[in-house]
């Protein structure tokens, strides 16, 4: 593995920015003492997961085999949590990994996006997807069946509203006629888009800035860095989810090329959390 550095507070490996991802509970470290640790170390950036809750019925499989963790039932507000984080900070990155668009309004959730970035300084990314669990969003108002269109219309309508002073959009799931709405962002956040499915690509290059798959397979996620930057014909930013802190993984992701790896941290009290994360900065500076 190349040798890593620190530039301007950031653990490097060349060009390739390292942050974490993870569940933000309420058993586990708290996220102002996350972000601190985190940027202290040195990462570039923290990624938060989402769940508004789960239904008890869990009709719907876990898409990682067997049981659900405990994690899914207990996680903290996204927006709280990097809040929380962005307080104590100065330069960490915050993201939602992912935010389940299809299960928020899009007025409202823009107006969270838009005051996290001011408040942060401009360091707002909004990672989205659109869920797996089909009860959850159903409760929500949601019909599985649609929720990729009604995601899009979301996020393009979100879009209208950080960038106008009087903003309307009318589609066939969002409809509203001009608005005020305030704060704007200090820069327009970055709309990573998740997920590897056959129309994946066409919603990165439509009303995304970038990608955001699971290191799942690090050597597929190599092709489909090729394949997308190909596609676009020019550099489009590709964060890799939830990659285990292990050597060959980092390494593979290095060689695909992507631009950010986010280390999956496990929920943890904090003297394990902190311990972790030593050795994480160990894995990618050794």
């Amino acid at each position: 593995m190349a040798t890593g550095v620190r530039r301007a507070g950031r653990v490097r490996v060349g060009r390739m920015r390292f942050g974490v991802s993870t569940f933000v509970t309420d058993e586990g470290i708290a996220p102002a003492a996350l972000g601190r640790a985190l940027e202290e170390r040195g990462f570039a950036s923290l990624f938060v997961a989402e769940h508004t809750h789960i239904p008890v019925s869990r009709e719907t499989p876990y898409p990682g085999g067997g049981d659900l963790p405990r994690v899914y039932y207990r996680t903290l507000d996204p927006i709280v949590s990097l809040t929380a984080a962005a307080v104590v900070t100065e330069r960490l990155t915050l993201g939602t990994g992912i935010a389940l668009v299809p299960q928020r309004d899009p007025i409202v959730f823009a107006k969270e996006i838009a005051s996290l970035d001011l408040v942060s300084g401009g360091r707002a990314v909004l990672g989205i997807g659109g869920g797996w669990n089909r009860e959850e969003m159903r409760d929500h108002g949601t019909d599985p069946k649609t929720r990729m269109a009604l995601m899009r219309e979301r996020v393009l309508a979100m879009r209208e509203i950080w960038a106008n002073d009087e903003a309307e959009f009318h589609g066939e799931y969002v409809d509203f006629d001009p608005m005020f709405s305030w704060p704007k962002p200090v820069r327009t956040p970055p709309v990573l888009v998740g997920g590897w499915g056959p129309k994946t690509f066409d919603r990165v290059l439509e009303y995304g800035d970038g990608w955001m798959p699971i290191a799942e397979d690090p050597a597929r996620i190599a092709e489909g860095v090729r394949e997308l930057r190909e596609r676009a014909g020019r550099h489009v930013p590709v964060t890799v989810y939830a990659t285990p802190a292990r050597k060959e993984a980092v390494d593979a992701l290095a060689a695909a090329e992507v631009d950010e790896i986010l280390l999956f941290l496990p929920t943890k009290p904090a003297d394990e959390t902190l311990r972790r994360l030593d050795t994480m900065v160990g894995l990618i500076t050794g």
